[in-house]
């Protein structure tokens, strides 16, 4: 009998190629800006819930590397009533916050509109100097009128800088001392 190891094997790397060839990668700045994603079970090309791209449906990846501390900010942007877990290097960071199906309510790509409403679900994350691989997927979708998910949806996530505490200090001692000599100069000038 021959083994069927070797067909196997070359099975398994074949799906392993085949998955990275469909991933894209999109490469962020700590810059406050926002990075939709899509969520659609039809249109994504594995048929799952996870992050995809808005054109092609393959999995969508965000690397991000900082040398300084940043946060991670997650919100929904479609249908209200959608929450998304969220990873980084493949380990659980959390899921975003509960909030009531209203699926009759979207802002679309409109992601500041979506963080001030506390209809859509959100969360932020400190993330530690270093390289960051985020992913998510749909925990909870919204539900239609039947009750019936609709497993579709779009979000957006955005990287923002964290003040250094020492930069803090020295900004406000700054302004502190230059509060002070203006007052100074106005009591010298009276």
């Amino acid at each position: 009998m021959k083994s069927r190891l070797p067909a196997v094997l070359t099975a398994i790397m074949a799906l392993a190629c085949a998955a990275t060839a469909s991933a894209e990668t999109i490469s962020i700045a700590a810059d406050n800006t926002w990075h939709a994603f899509d969520v659609d079970e039809f249109m994504s090309q594995s048929g799952a819930l996870e992050w995809i791209g808005l054109d092609d449906g393959s999995a969508l990846t965000f690397s991000l590397t900082t040398a300084t501390e940043t946060l991670l900010t997650v919100v929904d942007g479609g249908f209200a009533g959608d929450r998304f877990q969220v990873f980084d290097q493949g380990n659980l960071l959390g899921a975003t916050s509960v909030v009531a199906s209203l699926a009759s309510t979207s802002v679309g790509l409109n992601f500041d509109a979506a963080l001030a409403n506390s209809n859509y679900s959100f969360a932020t994350y400190l993330l530690a100097a270093g390289t960051h691989t985020i992913t998510g997927l749909l925990s909870q979708s919204a539900i239609d009128g039947s009750g019936s998910p609709f497993n579709a949806t779009v979000g957006g996530l955005r990287v923002t800088p964290v003040p250094l505490p020492g930069a803090l200090l020295m900004f406000l001692s700054g302004s502190g001392l230059l509060g002070f000599m203006r007052r100074r100069q106005s009591l010298a000038a009276a």
